[in-house]
């Protein structure tokens, strides 16, 4: 497969002209039979690393992947492109089954999904030898790995991939996993000669910010009355908060349900349908929720309370923004919420206790942080990243920095002169020039950078080698008891003079104070969204009703944001729109192209002449419906209703030539039965499927033009 054949399926399928940084080399590899470890973070593209060579290389896919819902949303998803998809678990009965099994043997499908469970099953293992398989792609690969933060036994047995199937090459994909999981992913799968991809894990249309937990209801309560009608998750701890919490924004008339683990199945189903058809915007929710669902158009993620890592965090805000439009997500912090998850961790009694705590105090220093909140993500996920970004709340409000370069160079020295072996602890123990035992044992005295930090107390270096850590600067070794290593930045602070910038100790009380200031004040303003955009995402919600889908199956928000802004009128203009793919303009794409014309105009130039006025025009030099669709490159839909429109405003359109007088009559006498707004596919199944879809256009335009008296 070329890399130009895999871009026209791109644009094909999905609507966009070119890819993601890495997904084009991903892709190659794959085609090339190889097999690759691929992180990139929620939202980032990697369904289309496995989906592009699946639709263009003979055979099909196998995706394993570990939730029910998240299948059947990707399926969705594929099939309203035009790929073939089916997935097969536990949700369907022998008959739906069997069809699926089929169609796999027969090689009907592009992709299949599979839980792991029915990977590994006796059963399966027939059928998989048999069929033609081009590939298999590990979703939330880190599962396999005791070291991840969602460990499930069930995917240790997926090993057996490449001793049954040497020649057939394995994609492992997962959207968080730190050095050491990616370490583990690789040995668990024995993954051959694997090449690991690692995209930035920069979102930079979040915007990050932490607050205090005191008054949390009341703050959550302005945040979303600023943000009306945009779907949120607030994640709670427990289940009783969830339905707490959803009974007080209900109190304060805002439209929420909770969802967790207690309710029924049916309970649950229902909260979900409806969180995702936009029935209801807001869900008070514990952290299962949202794994199992594509939903593109979250606008804002808030956590009630602390999460226990950095991966789950990362992971529960991606579920925001993954279209790409703007997102806010917001984090309330206790220390009380550290008291609590370390007890459930103790509790738990863990074999990786100490990892897991471990990884609860680097998500506590998160919040504590007085740094920019996005380098400290990157970092953690072992991204260089030397600039601020300018869209957390550190960055929108910073603390008084200074030059501590001299700092960092004492501590990274020590650092090495330790042979990176030792933890956090002793590093400032040998900086302070300690009399402790174990270190004049081990000989650390007679170490160069012994005592080079004595006049700095214990508290404030280990405020300072906090930031080098959040800043990249260092890393911790949770495989080699905690032991501090350097990284490539440390290298340049070391030998190429680059500048560090620290916040001083005292700073922390300052940064509680004014962060306690701004959590009583107001929520930023909504972001702006005319009324176009309005227009359009109630076509999406109409047009996904009528086809039993999600609305983002239609379309995302950042694609409607995008129509809104250009305003396109015509299948060409249409088309140049990011996700806009072949199938998707010819499913609806005269229907936004109605729906914008409508809103803009006939009148309206729009910077050209008028979409209206082109068809009006060709018209009266006599040229057919079907001669003016070709010549404009414009589906037959829309020029009917141009001209339905265009009849509507009293222009000259000889209407009874293309819709008789008793298809008409037919028509108006139809709509005594249904209820207002009049939708065309009412109708036309009011009519028995017997009048097509453009006659009836016409004959309510006619309708319309005798009520205004036209």
């Amino acid at each position: 497969m070329t890399r130009s054949a895999a871009k026209e399926a791109l644009k094909k399928y999905f609507g966009y002209d070119t890819f993601r940084p890495m997904q084009a080399e991903i892709i190659e590899r794959i085609s090339q039979g190889k097999d690759t470890l691929v992180l990139m973070p929620t939202g980032g593209g990697k369904s289309v690393c496995y989906q592009i060579p699946a639709i263009t290389l003979p055979g099909t896919t196998v995706v394993v992947s570990p939730l029910i819902s998240l299948m059947k949303d990707q399926v969705e998803g594929l099939l309203a492109t035009g790929a073939r998809a089916a997935f097969l678990n536990s949700s369907l009965d022998d008959v739906e089954q069997r069809r699926v099994e089929d169609q796999f043997f027969n090689g009907e499908l592009d992709l299949l999904y599979v839980s792991p469970e029915k990977l590994v099953s006796q059963n399966f293992m027939p059928l998989l030898k048999r069929a033609t398989v081009n590939l298999f792609a590990i979703d939330e690969a880190h599962c396999i790995s005791s070291w991840g933060h969602d460990f499930r036994p069930e995917y240790t047995q997926m090993r057996f991939l490449k001793g049954e199937f040497k020649d057939i090459p394995v994609i492992a994909l997962t959207a968080t996993a730190d050095k050491l999981t990616r370490k583990d992913i690789i040995s668990q799968l024995h993954l051959k000669e694997p090449k690991t991809f690692i995209a930035s894990f920069d979102r930079p249309n979040l915007s990050l910010e932490v607050r205090p937990g005191q008054k949390r209801r009341e703050q959550i309560i302005r945040f979303i009355q600023k943000r009306p009608k945009q779907p949120g998750i607030i994640y709670c701890l427990s289940r009783r908060s969830t339905e707490e919490l959803a009974e007080k924004l209900r109190g304060a008339g805002i439209d929420a349900a909770h969802y967790h683990a207690g309710m029924n199945a049916d309970e649950r189903t229902k909260v979900q349908e409806d969180f995702i058809n936009d029935n209801t915007p807001v869900i008070c929710a514990t952290v299962a929720f949202g794994m199992g669902i594509d939903k593109s158009n979250v606008r804002w993620v808030i956590h009630y309370n602390l999460p226990k890592n950095i991966e789950s965090y990362y992971q529960e805000i991606g579920r925001a923004g993954r279209d790409g439009a703007d997102a806010d997500t917001l984090l309330f912090y206790s220390y009380q919420d550290v008291m609590v998850l370390e007890d459930i961790l103790k509790k738990n009694e863990s074999d990786m206790l100490d990892v897991k705590i471990a990884k609860l105090d680097r998500m506590r220093q998160y919040a504590e942080a007085v740094g920019c909140r996005r380098r400290i993500l990157l970092s953690y996920f072992s991204e260089d990243v030397q600039q601020d970004c300018g869209n957390c709340d550190i960055c929108k409000n910073p603390p008084k920095a200074f030059n501590g370069t001299v700092i960092a160079q004492k501590a990274l020295s020590a650092i090495y002169r330790l042979r990176q072996s030792v933890g956090m602890g002793t590093v400032i123990d040998v900086l302070r020039g300690s009399g402790k035992k174990e270190i004049l044992e081990r000989g650390y005295h007679n170490l160069k950078t012994y005592g080079a930090g004595r006049d700095i107390p214990f508290l404030e270096w280990q405020h300072y080698l906090l930031q080098l850590l959040n800043y990249g600067y260092i890393e911790i070794a949770h495989d080699q008891h905690g032991a501090v290593k350097l990284t490539p930045a440390s290298q340049r602070v070391l030998f190429e003079n680059e500048s560090v910038q620290l916040v001083r100790f005292a700073t922390i009380k300052e940064r509680q104070e004014v962060e306690k200031a701004r959590a009583k004040q107001t929520a930023k303003p909504q972001r702006v969204r005319d009324e176009l955009f309005e227009k359009l995402r109630q076509l999406r919600k109409q047009l996904a009703q009528e086809r039993g889908v999600p609305p983002y199956i239609v379309f995302n928000d950042a694609t409607l944001e995008e129509m809104a802004a250009t305003r396109p009128m015509t299948d060409e203009e249409m088309k140049n729109i990011n996700g806009v793919g072949e199938r998707k303009l010819q499913l609806y794409g005269s229907y936004f192209i109605d729906a914008i014309i409508e809103y803009v105009g006939p009148s309206s130039s729009h910077g050209k002449a008028s979409t209206y006025q082109v068809t009006y025009e060709m018209y009266q030099r006599g040229l057919s419906v079907e001669e003016i669709a070709r010549k404009r490159q414009i589906n037959l839909a829309t020029i009917y209703s141009h001209l339905a429109i265009l009849y509507e405003q009293g222009y000259d359109i000889a209407l009874e030539e293309m819709v008789s007088p008793a298809e008409v009559d037919k028509v108006l006498k139809s709509l005594r039965y249904l209820q207002e707004p009049y939708k065309l596919k009412d109708i036309y199944d009011y009519l028995g499927e017997q009048l097509p879809y453009h006659r009836i256009r016409l004959a309510l335009a006619y309708g319309k033009r005798e009520e205004t008296g036209g």
